[in-house]
């Protein structure tokens, strides 16, 4: 498996607890936590999409 690239979520300070993702040479995008980098949670665009969207719904005061 080529090596992926993880990049920080902008929310993220620079402590731990960090969400960070990447996309995967198959197309699906990739997302961990900092503190557990080896669990992944694996999905399409679609699906993040819908991950966010319910974030979204769940943070009072969000855009």
């Amino acid at each position: 498996m080529p090596e992926l690239h993880w990049q920080k979520s902008s929310f993220s300070s620079e402590a731990s607890n960090c969400v960070e993702l990447t996309t995967a040479p198959d197309g699906t995008i990739r997302l961990r936590e900092s503190d557990a980098p080896t669990t992944t949670l694996t999905l399409r665009p679609p699906g993040l999409h819908s991950l966010l969207a319910a974030a979204r719904r769940e943070i009072p005061n969000r855009p």
